[in-house]
């Protein structure tokens, strides 16, 4: 079964951080990426950009909206995620404890929703 693990970050905080630190929190994410996938766990991933550079869009009686920035203000934003293959929802929080962004932000687990056609 698929899981999506969406990482939510404090970009503040982030932002804070000496680029070393940065530098290996990145490293370690993409050695969790090569770890996943060495166990045929992995699907996609990847880092987003700031919050500050979003658009939400809504349709409302067929017109089209958009606002710019995030649709919340929270301390934490979306800043990446990881999709993976996990038996159950037990292994894929396991899988998301180990994903590295955990240790300073969180890491929301939702399972997708197979749609069949027709």
């Amino acid at each position: 079964m698929q899981y999506l693990c969406l990482i939510y970050v404090d970009e503040q905080l982030e932002r804070a951080l000496p680029n070393q630190e940065l530098d290996e929190i990145v490293t370690e994410h993409l050695a969790h990426d090569e770890e996943l996938r060495a166990k045929g766990q992995y699907v996609t991933s990847a880092a987003l950009e700031s919050a500050s550079t979003a658009t939400t869009v809504r349709v409302r009686r067929g017109r089209i909206s958009t606002t710019d920035g995030p649709f919340a203000e929270t301390k934490e934003q979306l800043g990446g995620f990881v999709l993976i293959e996990a038996r159950d929802l037990n292994e894929a929080i396991q899988i998301a404890a180990r994903i590295p962004s955990a240790r300073n932000g969180s890491v929301e687990v939702r399972a997708v929703r197979q749609i069949s056609k027709g």
